[in-house]
């Protein structure tokens, strides 16, 4: 139909429908309906990181703490858990996740710089200083603190 109104698209764009999820997502989302079934640690992580990455810092941080308490040596679980807390606020528990991750993982760069940046967000930037330069070490740079 060619009028002055139809509008021809080459993009595809006007042929996406909504609701379109991708098989595989709900294969891992499927079972959440079913009675009865107990969600995972791994399912919760996996929940945690979507929520994360929605911007919705502190339902992530629920999430991860309840996983957390679960799986409590699992390092990147830590690092996403502590910031989820850094971006909510929440910066007594962020510090509290780094350092425990810098006691058990002395050269994880990534808690260094964090812990060093929420002490910063704390007032606290003589203690932050050390751990920046920690960072920036293990990260090559030379720092500015």
């Amino acid at each position: 139909m060619n009028n002055e109104f139809s509008v021809h698209d080459s993009t595809g764009f006007s042929s996406f429908r909504p609701g379109g999820v991708a098989a595989d997502r709900w294969v891992t989302v499927r079972h959440l309906f079913d009675e009865g079934h107990v969600e995972t640690p791994a399912e919760k992580w996996e929940r945690g990181q979507l929520v994360f990455e929605s911007g919705d810092y502190i339902r992530a941080a629920e999430l991860l703490a309840d996983v957390a308490g679960e799986v409590p040596f699992q390092t990147d679980l830590r690092l996403l858990l502590a910031r989820a807390y850094y971006h909510s606020a929440q910066l007594g528990k962020a510090e509290t996740q780094l350092r425990e991750i810098v006691d058990r993982d002395p050269v994880e760069h990534y808690a260094h710089l964090l812990l060093g940046r929420t002490l910063q967000r704390q007032g606290r930037p003589e203690e932050a200083a050390p751990w920046l330069r920690l960072a920036a070490a293990f990260g090559g740079e030379l720092a500015d603190v």
